[in-house]
């Protein structure tokens, strides 16, 4: 135990001021000097002095140590015992409150946004491709952790958050912004979790960013002569027959160029590559996920890896290719480098310079294939049920999530109506390549009149 100072033998009142305190010195043991209402100075035989409250809470006495004096003055110590008290009233328990307390403000200078935004990503990345991970890792390196990443998150504020968001907007990045506006409002919540005080400003700046701009709209061919005239040009055309027959897939499969020019063999299904006249009903070209260009969420989901029914038109391409590049590991390889995709101005240049310019691109196949088919099943297909039905599967051959679809049954629906997806795609075949030339003149190219 710890004796308390005894009273002085006068029994004369005392003043207990701030040079009261101070005029107390060390003795051989350490003591107590009482101020009131249970606060008091311990002294030590080594001369230091802290600040102790004594209560009783729940029939056990208990103790709490409120600070080295004079660094906590004897007003801020009576504030503080006035506090607890306050605690007791309210039937909450001082010494579990104070150590709270340290807990939190320790969370909140010891951890920075940074430190945090690294252990949120270390703890998320395992459910994501690779692609995506470095891809998040490296925008917060790159945006936000040389301007709020030394920051305790409890001391971030919307003014600092926005100001990062501003860095990135003023380049023009506006989705970028928005992205990083997101993933920060993650790692907020991850420090809330993990015990660190924050309001979570990522959520308070979404409405004061720029807006995202709308989709850029690539000029598409919407009538079906001039896409059967557009087919035949690049036949005839004089370019290399990767980027003739890499046009002609693009055509058919109405996805997206990047993906397009970027397949791998690897990724082709059910084609007996050794048996021309194979049934091809179950060719399927089965997109990994990475290559989508989804929203982030789905990106993250291995999952969401994308299945396009592969008709005989294009399997044909790929038979037709296959002795040109078969021996690599992609299909469509740039003409310069193996080992790299065809440009993706390649096939745009060449649309160029058969009189299309402006007229259509490669991403433009997209928006033909959506407003044509799209048009065809509205006039032929009886109740609104069937041709609600119809524009939803083609909404998902394009791996598009209609609106109001949830990622749930976007998970469910996009590899459902197989049969359906395939006939769609069948009439899309025969529809665009009526009158187009034997696949051999996409592959040699125009034979030259002899002279």
């Amino acid at each position: 135990m710890e004796p308390e100072e005894s009273v002085e033998k006068n029994t004369e009142k005392v003043k207990k001021t701030d040079a009261y305190f101070k005029g107390k010195q060390p003795k051989e043991k350490g003591y107590k000097v009482t101020d009131s209402g249970g606060l008091h100075l311990f002294v030590s035989p080594g001369g230091g002095k802290s600040w102790r409250y004594k209560f009783t809470f729940g029939g056990k006495e208990r103790r709490i140590v409120f600070g080295a004096y004079p660094d906590v003055s004897l007003k801020r110590a009576r504030e503080m015992r006035d506090d607890a008290k306050r605690m007791l009233r309210e039937g909450r328990d001082p010494s579990l409150e104070a150590q709270r307390a340290k807990h939190t403000r320790k969370v909140g200078h010891e951890n920075t946004f940074e430190m945090f935004a690294r252990s949120w990503h270390e703890n998320e990345k395992s459910r994501w491709k690779e692609v995506h991970a470095n891809d998040v890792i490296t925008s917060m390196e790159r945006d936000l952790f040389p301007s709020i990443g030394g920051f305790p998150v409890e001391e971030i504020d919307e003014g600092l958050m926005l100001a990062a968001l501003r860095n990135v907007e003023r380049r023009g990045a506006i989705e970028t912004a928005h992205r990083l506006r997101q993933r920060a409002e993650r790692v907020f919540r991850y420090a809330a979790g993990a015990g660190a005080k924050n309001a979570n400003p990522a959520v308070n700046v979404r409405d004061a960013l720029k807006p995202v701009p709308p989709k850029k709209r690539y000029p598409a061919l919407t009538e079906v002569k001039d896409i059967r005239s557009l087919v035949r040009a690049v036949d005839q055309a004089g370019a290399s027959p990767v980027t003739r027959l890499c046009s002609r897939f693009m055509a058919l499969v109405a996805q997206r160029p990047g993906m397009s020019r970027s397949a791998e063999w690897v990724e082709f299904e059910g084609i007996d590559w050794a048996n021309a006249d194979q049934d091809v009903s179950g060719a399927i070209w089965r997109v990994p996920a990475e290559k989508l260009k989804q929203e982030l969420a789905l990106r993250e989901d291995e999952a969401f890896e994308h299945e396009v029914p592969l008709v005989r038109a294009a399997v044909d391409v790929l038979r037709a290719i296959r002795p040109l590049t078969g021996r690599g590991r992609l299909v469509f390889p740039s003409v310069t480098n193996s080992s790299e995709p065809i440009s993706e101005n390649a096939v745009g240049y060449l649309y160029n310079r058969e009189g299309w310019k402006g007229r259509h691109v490669p991403h433009g196949w997209r928006s033909s294939f959506s407003t044509i088919m799209n048009g065809r099943v509205e006039r032929t297909l009886p109740g609104a049920e069937r041709l609600s039905i119809d524009r939803l599967i083609i909404d998902l051959m394009l791996a598009h999530r209609p609106t109001g679809m949830s990622a749930a049954e976007f998970r469910y629906n996009r590899a459902a109506y197989k049969e359906r997806r395939r006939e769609l795609a069948e009439d899309w075949a025969a529809l665009i390549l009526d009158g187009a030339g034997p696949l051999s003149v996409a592959v040699e190219g125009p034979r030259r009149r002899r002279r």
